[in-house]
């Protein structure tokens, strides 16, 4: 945050409390003009302030009710080979590396239990995975945000 001005940072709680706002409302929301707007944007995205602009999409009405995370240890020097063999599962939405005793978290989306367990099963076939742990997702309960952060001051 300490590469971003004030004028940066409010831009970017702006578009966090609206992803779809026009540079227009943006410069009228932040009293600033639609050129400085549209430079201070072309800026931040090419410093890599922002993350993918694919847009979230709820998985439930294409037949994907369920949400789950599983936890997998992976044999030692085999994590490349892993994170590649996975990626290639439809279902699976999402990756973390971790440390600790936990190598991956990946978060899946199934069916219902029959394709959760299906999902696992191809993910302990996996040539290097040793072992998995699987929970299913209850709720998502504070949803990925940057707001309060850049809403705070530095």
């Amino acid at each position: 945050m300490s590469d971003y001005d004030a004028v940066d940072r409010a831009l970017l709680a702006a578009l966090s409390a609206d992803p779809r706002a026009t540079v227009v409302a943006l410069a009228d929301r932040l009293g600033l003009s639609r050129n400085t707007v549209q430079a201070r944007m072309s800026r931040l995205e090419a410093s890599g302030a922002f993350l993918s602009f694919e847009r979230s999409i709820d998985p439930a009405p294409l037949g994907f009710p369920l949400e789950a995370f599983i936890s997998v240890h992976v044999r030692q020097k085999r994590l490349r080979e892993v994170v590649d063999d996975i990626a290639r599962i439809p279902e699976v939405i999402q990756a973390h590396g971790l440390s600790g005793s936990i190598d991956l978290l990946v978060r899946v989306i199934c069916r219902d239990a029959h394709d959760l367990f299906r999902i696992d099963g191809e993910i302990l076939a996996i040539d290097g995975v040793e072992r998995t742990e699987t929970s299913l997702a209850m709720g998502e309960l504070i949803p990925y945000r940057l707001g309060p952060l850049l809403e705070r001051e530095v």
